[in-house]
């Protein structure tokens, strides 16, 4: 046969078949991850804070993330999780609602940071985590010690704070309480053993040890989320759910990408391999908003963080962001973060110079 490299059967492959240029990849993300890309523009920011031992039987509440802590203000904007290292609990709301059991390897995530109930009998009459705490000695991890002296339970507790007006997507679909369960595989292996490094880092400080820990935060977010994307049921929306399904992941990856573009729905749609309409369809059903309205707001997202970190003028950051002029950037910024432009970058000058 003319053509042949293989044989008289096979001919020559030259182009890459109809079919296959219709069909996106089965991978997620192609060249830049979405969620990644959230993440780092999100600019998250955390510790790991409390090493806890508790022994049958025992019950404490926690209130708003913070047993004791002066390093937590609580809130809507902080990110409350505990890591189980030995033993096993149970937890639920204090407001009510179901009670989940936790044991080894089990990741308790706190998304809003909602008062909770831990312990290994909920229907003890709780103990005040704060009343709890040990103060840290310098440069180490605070400490909880408490119970009855049965079965041992023990803890590593983390914070990790956002913007909520940023952050919103990415956690109004996540559960008030959520048990993420990390698992035995090489990648639980590597997140403990940065735990041992972590408490390590603490109990013999050195220089960088406060960036270490809030890495180590990050990447537990990052893995906990990971966990929950993969174990997400079929007919689950909501933005994680959508960076799983091939068709909107990949309309997510590429506007993340490039989100200066040009982009078009039908841009959009030739890219991922759907008809525009159906990814329309599929996009909102998914994110609960359309994807040019998603991708005004994405921009949104990346000028309000330009704002904090770059001294580029609000007239390049309006152009950057697709607006024509100043005063409609400043409208449409008012109108998803609830301040204008210039009020945001203010206040997060004060607050640096607060915190400074």
């Amino acid at each position: 046969m003319s053509g042949s490299i293989a044989g008289p059967r096979w001919g020559v492959l030259i182009e890459r078949p109809a079919f296959l240029r219709e069909t996106p990849d089965l991978l997620i993300i192609d060249g830049m991850d979405a969620l990644s890309d959230a993440l780092r523009v999100l600019h998250l920011t955390g510790a790991v804070f409390l090493d806890s031992e508790f022994t049958a039987p025992w019950c404490v509440v926690s209130h708003s993330g913070q047993p004791g802590s002066s390093v937590l203000s609580g809130g809507p904007n902080t990110i409350f999780f505990h890591v189980l290292t030995e033993g096993r609990c149970k937890a639920r709301l204090a407001a009510g609602g179901e009670t989940l059991e936790f044991g080894v390897g089990d990741l308790i995530m706190l998304p809003r940071d909602d008062t909770h109930l831990l312990g290994s009998d909920l229907r003890m009459v709780p103990t005040f985590a704060e009343a709890l705490v040990q103060p840290a000695p310098s440069g180490e991890l605070m400490r909880i010690k408490h119970g009855g002296g049965g079965e041992k339970t023990r803890f590593v507790c983390g914070f990790l704070r956002c913007d909520e007006r940023l952050c919103r997507p990415m956690l109004e679909t996540l559960p008030r309480l959520l048990r993420v369960p990390l698992g035995e595989g090489p990648a639980t292996a590597w997140l403990t053993s940065l735990l041992h490094a972590g408490t390590r880092e603490t109990s013999a400080p050195r220089p960088g040890g406060e960036t270490v820990l809030a890495k180590l935060s990050e990447l537990l977010f990052v893995e906990a989320l990971r966990r929950y994307i993969e174990l997400l049921p079929e007919q689950q929306t909501g933005w994680l759910a959508g960076l799983r399904d091939r068709y909107v992941g990949r309309a997510l990856a590429v506007m993340h990408e490039d989100p200066g573009r040009d982009w078009t729905v039908q841009d959009l749609a030739e890219r991922v391999g759907l008809s525009r309409s159906s990814l329309a369809q599929r996009f909102t059903d998914f994110i609960g908003q359309p994807p040019m309205q998603y991708l005004a707001r994405w921009r949104l997202t990346i000028a309000a963080q330009r704002l904090r970190n770059e001294k580029t003028t609000l007239a390049r950051i309006a152009a950057d962001s697709g607006y024509d002029s100043e005063a409609a950037f400043n409208r449409a910024f008012k109108r998803a973060l609830g301040t204008t432009p210039a009020a945001w970058r203010r206040s997060d000058r004060s607050r640096i110079a607060r915190e400074g």
